[in-house]
């Protein structure tokens, strides 16, 4: 029987699937990808290499107020990796510059204390100044209006930088194409107005508004537009392996650089669907598997190779809850997904609130398959948003079979839902 390993936390659940009911594991080829040089080395020679800009030291050459838009808690971007040499860079060109590392926490919460020494190690929080940036509080500069005709307002620490960077890595995203590059600045340091108009209901139903896909993706065009108009002049992007390693870096122009990463992503990642009863996905262990809010990226992979009335079995941690208080109260106060996704598109693009991008995406979930998650979240929590609670993946799976009265249903399973891209 298959053993399949399926990461958890900060650990793994090992399940054996009988061979008769198995029917494919879907793993990103980056999973095997062993890359000739050491995390360190792939991003200096990145920062050695830029593409479609000078070097950053060149960059930084006259400039005294410098800001590098960095990630988040939610995102495990290897920053004790990135961060160090994009200093080194900067303080070469423009010894005397003040640095600023903005933490781009978009409409999340805000990054903790220890969340940020973990992050950046103790050397750079003894050293560096280092503000979190907040959707709701923090001071903001309007700078127009986006394509789709949304106010663009950034934080004004971006917007004043004579020299914007960022760091970040790229990893498919299930409604902007990739993570990385442009979404720094947007939604990483946007005002909550700003990132609500943009994930409006009728940008999130669009055709090109999926996992993979840039050009058209009018989620894209607006960040894309914003990272320009605040000037993000140079990132160092990584893409990382299941151990969350550096495999390949890309530095330079915020468009072409990132393009360049995920063009060798997409290279990697993309996996064929194989239709099945059951589907068991993940959100790749932590820090993307802490709340359920973030665990819907995970299903989506799964949904895109589970047959239609199947079942998803999702295993996330989540021991930070549900993640987003209007995501829970929607699932909690509406049981009709069809009048809930009506309500998601009559609202018009200004009005969008808070977390009704992901509901929207998790209600389209829910409507091709019954979804069974495994977590540390209460059970009434995940009963709350239409979910089924298991406590263990055995009794997950059993609980499929009964579900769909079957006990030979045959399985899937995508180790890791965030890091492929599963392909028709």
């Amino acid at each position: 029987m298959p053993l399949v390993q399926f990461p958890y936390g900060t650990q793994h659940v090992e399940y054996d699937i009988p061979q008769s009911r198995f029917k494919a594991e879907l793993v990103s080829q980056m999973h095997h990808y062993r890359p000739e040089h050491s995390p360190q080395d792939i991003v200096i020679r990145a920062l050695e290499n830029p593409i479609g800009t000078p070097k950053l030291s060149v960059m930084a050459e006259g400039k005294k107020n410098v800001v590098i838009i960095c990630s988040d808690h939610t995102r495990p971007v290897p920053s004790k990796v990135i961060i160090p040499p994009m200093l080194a860079e900067i303080r070469k060109g423009s010894p005397g510059a003040q640095i600023t590392l903005l933490v781009s926490t978009g409409c999340h919460r805000l990054t903790t204390d220890e969340e940020l020494e973990g992050k950046f190690g103790p050397e750079i929080i003894k050293n560096e100044r280092i503000v979190v940036h907040d959707c709701d509080n923090s001071e903001m500069v309007n700078v127009g209006k986006l394509p789709s005709g949304g106010t663009m307002i950034i934080n004004k620490l971006a917007m004043e930088a004579d020299l914007l960077c960022a760091e970040g890595f790229i990893e498919p995203h299930f409604f902007a194409g990739f993570s990385g590059g442009r979404k720094s600045v947007f939604p990483g340091v946007a005002s909550r107005k700003t990132v609500t108009y943009n994930h409006n209901a009728e940008f999130v139903a669009h055709p090109c508004a999926r996992t993979g896909i840039l050009e058209g993706n009018p989620v894209h065009i607006d960040m894309l537009y914003a990272a320009r108009i605040a000037r993000l002049d140079f990132i160092c992007n990584v893409v990382i392996n299941s151990s969350k390693e550096a495999i390949f870096a890309v530095s330079g122009d915020l468009d072409r650089a990132h393009i360049a990463g995920a063009e060798f992503l997409a290279g990697k990642c993309q996996v064929k669907a194989v239709p099945a009863d059951i589907v068991i996905s993940t959100n790749g262990g932590y820090p993307l598997d802490q709340n359920i809010y973030q665990a819907v990226k995970g299903m989506t992979a799964a949904e895109a190779t589970v047959r239609k009335g199947g079942v998803i079995i999702m295993l996330a941690s989540s021991n930070d809850g549900h993640g987003g208080e209007m995501f829970h109260k929607t699932f909690k106060e509406e049981k009709d997904l069809d009048r809930m996704l009506k309500k998601f598109l009559d609202t018009p693009k200004e009005d969008t609130i808070v977390d009704q991008w992901q509901s929207q995406i998790f209600a389209r979930v829910l409507q091709r398959a019954k979804v069974i998650y495994v977590s540390q979240a209460p059970d009434e929590m995940v009963r709350d948003l239409h979910m089924i609670p298991a406590k263990s993946l055995e009794e997950a799976v059993k609980m499929a079979e009964e579900l769909l009265g079957n006990p030979n249903a045959t399985i899937t399973a995508i180790p890791d839902g965030i890091a492929v891209m599963v392909v028709e």
